[in-house]
């Protein structure tokens, strides 16, 4: 029996054994390996296997489909003056890069698919891969009654500004970038791509006629590699009355070209706030968009409402007067009212310690944003910037190498402003950018970058003591080589809703009426009469020897809003009020 199992046994292995040879492919011929050594080869200009974040388009997580009844508000179409536009924001890749760029991810190239029936593309998108696809192009129609002076022309011819032939990146195939040439009293607003270096249709793309256009300039950069640059496109004028229109086509520049682009843009000649959104509409913007605001979880200094500041002891004083300061009344109507920056008011905390520290610490159940509505990009986009009053801007804190040190009184002052800006497009009411403010200048973040919560709303963290915000947690160091001040930032359990608000300000309505303290030009504090010579001094007592060195200059060379040795100006006398932002 036991050599019957050892012989079954034996059977079973070799056969086994004889299945496994039979499975191994026989030797392949060497035409075949040469064969596949150049699949390999050709491989490596593909794109690699693992995904991107553009391999995926953005949906905002709401997107209102209906909105109150107004004047063409999300419509879907402007009239620029017999030049209708509106959004294409579906695409067609045409080309990728799979390395160089923003994070080293690449870029990609797109043509608009679904064009509404009688529009026109104007220009190709690119964007960097680094983030989801998530853009638009705007499109255009004739609609001017003269026929033999259309506002729409197709180009007489083509000129290569560039291939990626030569190019070390890993990409799909070679791009060609392709200007149209305009005929006589037009302008080329995009550029046409291709993958191969057949000239495209002339009727592929149109030009617009010169009195609709303005000059473009380069805005991000989206990707480059061998002298070859591709370039965000925006207008030189902007502001809330400038006409001038982003079309959200890119820019190609050669080597250290910087010229003004051969790019236009578009300009709205008709009203730029014809498509602007009624109060009703911009209610529901803000239900449906308005931010939740998280405070750091050790922060002291919460915001307020402008009205419980001054309903809390805060008092307007006058230079030559400081003896007898007085109380602020409600809304601020005995606050000077003359556009003067000039020192001669200021607004300080109240007198008395326990009044003063008390109100320095804010009151976030009475917090509201103070909401300012303006047109941007030629009407085709609404700015809602949203302000924030914070009562005190607490004390800095640096960070030194592996070291974290208070700044003593360095930062501190009475009277904070912050905002977010909000930028809704009147073509289709979708939230495409927001601002975020950093110490007198700031950051615009794309949708498809935002933090939104649970009820589908965007989220902001304002920064410990500071109250700068951003879109996401952690820490910016204000500084280099690991030194600088801290921008600190966490999901502590103070959190604001800046759903809450009152609208201040949008003069394109004629029926809001300011109060009266938006009209208050001085600063919202005192001079601080602290010096930061001494400070740093102190500061430095405590740094090993090498760490000494630099640390004066970085920290001098911060915006003066970080060092603060003044009380900041109210939200109207801040350039981006009649501004873009910056």
């Amino acid at each position: 029996m036991g050599v019957s199992v050892r012989i079954l046994c034996v059977c079973f292995v070799l056969f086994m054994a004889i299945e496994a040879i039979e499975v191994v492919p026989n030797a392949a011929p060497m035409d075949s390996i040469l064969e596949n050594k150049n699949i390999f080869k050709k491989r490596r200009s593909r794109p690699p296997s693992r995904s991107r974040p553009i391999d995926y388009t953005f949906k905002l997580p709401t997107a209102p489909t209906s909105w109150p009844e107004g004047n063409g508000f999300a419509g879907g179409i402007l009239d620029l003056g017999g030049l209708q536009v509106s959004q294409a924001s579906t695409f067609l890749k045409v080309w990728g890069a799979y390395d160089g760029g923003l994070d080293n991810q690449g870029a990609s190239v797109y043509e608009p698919i679904g064009i509404p029936e009688g529009f026109s593309m104007l220009g190709s998108y690119s964007q960097p891969n680094n983030k989801p696809l998530f853009g638009y192009v705007l499109v255009a129609k004739n609609v001017f009654s003269s026929t033999t002076n259309s506002t729409l022309k197709p180009p007489v011819d083509y000129t290569t500004v560039s291939n990626t032939a030569s190019i070390k990146a890993t990409q799909d195939s070679t791009l060609y970038i392709w200007l149209p040439v305009p005929p006589d009293g037009y302008k080329a607003l995009g550029h046409v791509v291709t993958t191969t270096p057949d000239k495209p249709p002339l009727d592929k793309i149109m030009c617009v006629r010169s009195d609709l256009t303005n000059q473009c300039e380069s805005s991000s950069w989206i990707w480059g590699s061998n002298d070859i640059n591709l370039y965000d496109g925006k207008p030189i004028n902007r502001g809330t009355q400038a006409p001038d229109v982003r079309v959200g086509t890119f820019i190609t520049q050669n080597g250290g070209n910087f010229n003004p682009p051969s790019i236009s843009c578009l300009k709205n000649l008709n009203s730029i706030s014809k498509i602007m959104p009624n109060e009703k509409q911009v209610e529901a913007i803000l239900q449906a968009y308005s931010p939740f605001l998280y405070l750091h979880s050790d922060e002291e200094y919460l915001p307020s409402s402008v009205n419980w500041f001054f309903s809390n002891g805060a008092l307007l004083y006058k230079k030559g007067q400081e003896s007898s300061p007085v109380p602020i009344e409600q809304n601020g109507t005995n606050l000077p009212q003359d556009p003067n920056i000039d020192g001669a008011y200021w607004l300080d905390l109240p007198a008395d310690n326990a009044n003063k520290e008390r109100v320095k610490k804010g009151n976030l159940q009475s917090a509201e944003s103070y909401v300012h509505v303006k047109p941007i990009s030629g009407g085709t986009f609404t700015d809602i910037a949203m302000w924030i009053f914070y009562p005190f801007n607490g004390p800095g804190r640096a960070k030194v190498k592996f070291l974290d040190i208070k700044l003593g009184k360095i930062g501190e002052h009475v009277g904070d402003w912050e905002h977010v800006t909000l930028r809704v497009s009147n073509l289709d009411g979708k939230l495409w950018h927001v601002y975020f403010s950093q110490h007198g200048s700031g950051s615009w973040i794309d949708s498809s970058q935002l933090e939104f919560d649970t009820t589908k709303r965007p989220v902001v963290y304002a920064s410990l003591h500071g109250h700068a915000t951003y879109p996401h947690a952690g820490l910016v160091l204000l500084g280099k080589n690991g030194v600088g001040a801290r921008d600190d930032t966490n999901k502590g359990r103070n959190v604001m809703d800046m759903g809450k608000f009152v609208l201040v300000s949008a003069d394109y309505l004629g029926s809001v009426k300011e109060p009266a303290w938006l009209n208050f030009f001085r600063g919202w504090g005192p001079h601080v009469d602290y010096s930061i010579d001494d400070e740093l001094k102190n500061v430095e007592k405590l740094l090993p020897g090498k760490l000494k060195d630099g640390f004066e200059s970085i920290i001098r060379g911060l915006p003066k809003e970080v060092l603060a040795e003044e009380g900041p100006t109210g939200p109207k006398a801040k350039n981006n009020w009649n501004g873009d932002e910056v």
